[in-house]
């Protein structure tokens, strides 16, 4: 069936192949890999892992997302970031060969077991995930994990003293680690220079098109997602729009009623007015027509937002008519500042109810 949608994502696993490319290419001496976690970013880990073929070494966030992801590719190395919580959890991983990241010194004697190989995280600034410098210690003085990563807390910012501060912290580790190869990078960190690269490179947010920082260079959008006008309604200066007549329009104006809403990952903080959870951003969202874009106005509802179409020659925005929501005029990274947020949560929120095509 066609034509029953109220919205249509596009995703370009072609930009994502090249957006790999390109991550490859600024650490030429490194491995690349591809963190393809909650579900690639929300886009799709069974319809975007097999287009990185020249990828051969990926990250997911937990052991079910690991054995979703082995049937896809059954030859590439697996790492768990969560490492293994539990016997039963060490032993179906084991089963799928997949390779734990190793945080704990109780997940390290869960995993030795096996006798198979696994990663470890070392802590060295974030306060998240990862082992203390001393426990990395205790287990290099055992064993010989086949990667040892730790985590940037401020990578997107070049200039935080941080970044320098976890690169030193984690040199000092590989003293104890001859044997073993060194990761630290992640999307942001690969612009940071050859300094942070190591051996293996952890690209995320910049293969899905997303923002890695201001030193990003070369990366293409991946998704455009469009919402369908249902009707265009003609109102008057001084009414009122949506829930709580929070926003009261200041002209005669032509509003557009589309098929998009919270229930579809589009957030309700973006609304025109009247929302404290963007008190601090001052612009709500915005569509986009032909290339010019139209304000949201009052609150966006579950499954209906309402645009500002006044500015459009009626014959070139009609009810049926498809407005770009993240496209080539509205940015990604557009809607999340717009939305109080970032890109990663922006496409993580994507909901069920998009048509989603790939390309």
């Amino acid at each position: 069936m066609t034509d029953l949608e109220g919205t249509r994502l596009i995703v370009d696993r072609a930009a994502i192949r090249r957006n790999w490319e390109t991550l490859q290419r600024y650490a030429p001496s490194s491995e690349c890999a591809a963190v393809v976690k909650a579900d690639a970013y929300g886009l799709g880990m069974v319809e975007i892992v097999p287009h990185l073929p020249e990828c051969r070494t990926f990250f997911v966030a937990t052991p079910s997302e690991g054995m979703a992801l082995r049937p896809i590719c059954p030859d590439a190395v697996i790492y768990v970031l969560s490492g293994p919580w539990s016997a039963a959890a060490a032993s179906a991983m084991a089963a799928a060969k997949l390779r734990p990241v190793v945080n704990t010194t109780e997940q390290w004697s869960l995993w030795k077991e096996t006798e198979q190989p696994f990663a470890i995280q070392v802590d060295t600034g974030m306060n998240r995930l990862g082992l203390s410098p001393s426990e990395a210690k205790q287990v290099a003085d055992n064993c010989h994990p086949d990667l040892v990563i730790s985590h940037l807390a401020c990578g997107d910012e070049p200039d935080h003293p941080a970044n320098s501060e976890q690169r030193g912290r984690f040199n000092t580790l590989r003293e104890n680690f001859d044997m073993s190869r060194f990761s630290l990078a992640n999307s942001a960190g690969i612009f940071l220079g050859s300094d942070y690269h190591f051996d293996l490179t952890r690209p995320g947010i910049a293969l899905y098109g997303g923002s890695a920082g201001p030193k990003m260079r070369g990366i293409h959008r991946v998704i455009e997602l469009k919402a369908r006008i249902i009707q265009i309604r003609q109102a008057r200066m001084g009414e009122h729009v949506s829930y709580g007549h929070t926003y009261r329009l200041t002209r005669d104006s032509r509003l557009a009623v589309a098929a998009i809403g919270y229930a579809d990952g589009y957030f309700r903080s973006g609304s025109g007015s009247g929302v404290p959870l963007r008190s601090a951003v001052p612009d709500g969202a915005v569509a986009a027509m032909n290339g010019v874009s139209v304000p949201l106005v009052g609150r966006t509802t579950m499954d209906l937002s309402i645009f500002d179409i006044t500015d459009i020659p009626p014959e070139q925005c009609t009810a049926g008519d498809w407005l770009e929501i993240i496209g080539e005029t509205i940015a990604l990274e557009d809607v999340a500042r717009r939305t109080g947020t970032i890109g990663y949560e922006v496409l993580t929120a994507l909901g069920q109810r998009h048509r989603r095509s790939y390309i």
